[in-house]
C-alpha cells in the first residue's frame, strides 16, 4: 500500500469515527428531548381550561395547586401582552357584559380559597343590570378547604398563575368600573381588585377597593388605577370574601366589568 492509499484510508476511518460519535450523542440526546416534549404537552393540557361552564373550570384548579402557583419566583420576566389602545388612544375594554358576549376576554378560571364553597352562574337571568344575563355567585361559607376564605380571578390566559405570558396591555385605563348588588342586602365582599398576579410573568401592578357592603339595588363601582402601570394584566378582575364577614354566606351579583 502506497503512501496516498494509506492517507485515504487514515481520513476514511476518521470520518466513520465521526460519524458514529455523532449517531451515538444523537441517541444519548433523543430520549431527553422526547421527554421534554411530552413533559411540555403535558404541560399545555394541564394548562388548558374547558369553557363549557364554570363549575368545569373551578374543578381545574385545585386549591393545593393555587397555593404554589401564587408564589412568586427569584426572578420575573418581562411579558410582552396584547395591546388594547388603538392608534396610541385607549378607548375602552370589557370585562364582562354578557353571559354569551364575544367581548370577555378574561376567563374566571382562577377559583381561590375555599372554592368548593362557590357557585357561579354567569348567564343569570334574573334582573341583569343591563342586558341579558348578570353574574351570580354564592358563597356558601362551609370552609370546604378548611381555608375560611374564597375568591375568583378572571385571568388571560385561563388558569395563568405567572407561569404564562399572556394578558393585556391596558396603558391609557383610568379605572375599572363594576355594578354590583347583594341578594337580600348587607353582604360584605373585602376586596375588588386588578392585577396583582405574581410568578416568573407577574402582572405589572395591583390596584383595588375594599371592604365593600352591598344592597339589594345595584350600585355602580370605582377602581382608580392613575398612575398605574398596566402594560401587563393577567389578572382583569378578582374579588375575595371570607367566613368571619359573612357567616351564614352570602350570594351577590356583577355586571357590565369594564376598564375605561
Amino acid at each position: 500500500m502506497n503512501d496516498k492509499e494509506t492517507r485515504v484510508n487514515l481520513k476514511t476511518k476518521r470520518y466513520q469515527w465521526t460519524l458514529f460519535a455523532i449517531f451515538l450523542s444523537l441517541g444519548f440526546a433523543a430520549p431527553g428531548c422526547s421527554s421534554q416534549q411530552s413533559q411540555a404537552e403535558k404541560n399545555a393540557d394541564t394548562a388548558d381550561v374547558k369553557t363549557t361552564g364554570a363549575a368545569e373550570r373551578a374543578a381545574d384548579v385545585p386549591a393545593a395547586q393555587v397555593t404554589a402557583q401564587t408564589a412568586a419566583p427569584a426572578e420575573t420576566k418581562k411579558t410582552v401582552a396584547q395591546p388594547v389602545s388603538q392608534g396610541g388612544v385607549f378607548k375602552g375594554f370589557k370585562v364582562y357584559t354578557d353571559g354569551n358576549s364575544p367581548d370577555n376576554p378574561f376567563i374566571p378560571s382562577g377559583w381561590l380559597g375555599d372554592y368548593g364553597d362557590i357557585k357561579f352562574d354567569d348567564k343569570c337571568l334574573t334582573n341583569p343590570h343591563s342586558g341579558t344575563t348578570s353574574i351570580k355567585i354564592t358563597y356558601t361559607a362551609q370552609a370546604t378547604q378548611g381555608a375560611r376564605w374564597a375568591g375568583i380571578y378572571w385571568q388571560n390566559p385561563p388558569n395563568n398563575w405567572g407561569t404564562r405570558p399572556g394578558g393585556y396591555d391596558l396603558s391609557g385605563a383610568k379605572k375599572l368600573t363594576f355594578w354590583a348588588r347583594g341578594e337580600n342586602g348587607g353582604e360584605r365582599i373585602e376586596e375588588f381588585k386588578i392585577g396583582g398576579i405574581t410568578g416568573e410573568y407577574a402582572d405589572s401592578d395591583v390596584a383595588g377597593i375594599g371592604p365593600v357592603v352591598l344592597t339589594t339595588e345595584w350600585q355602580q363601582f370605582t377602581i382608580d388605577l392613575e398612575g398605574k402601570d398596566l402594560s401587563s394584566i393577567s389578572g382583569g378582575f378578582c374579588w375575595g370574601t371570607n367566613l368571619d364577614v359573612n357567616p351564614k354566606g352570602c350570594t351577590f351579583y356583577l355586571d357590565d366589568i369594564k376598564f375605561e
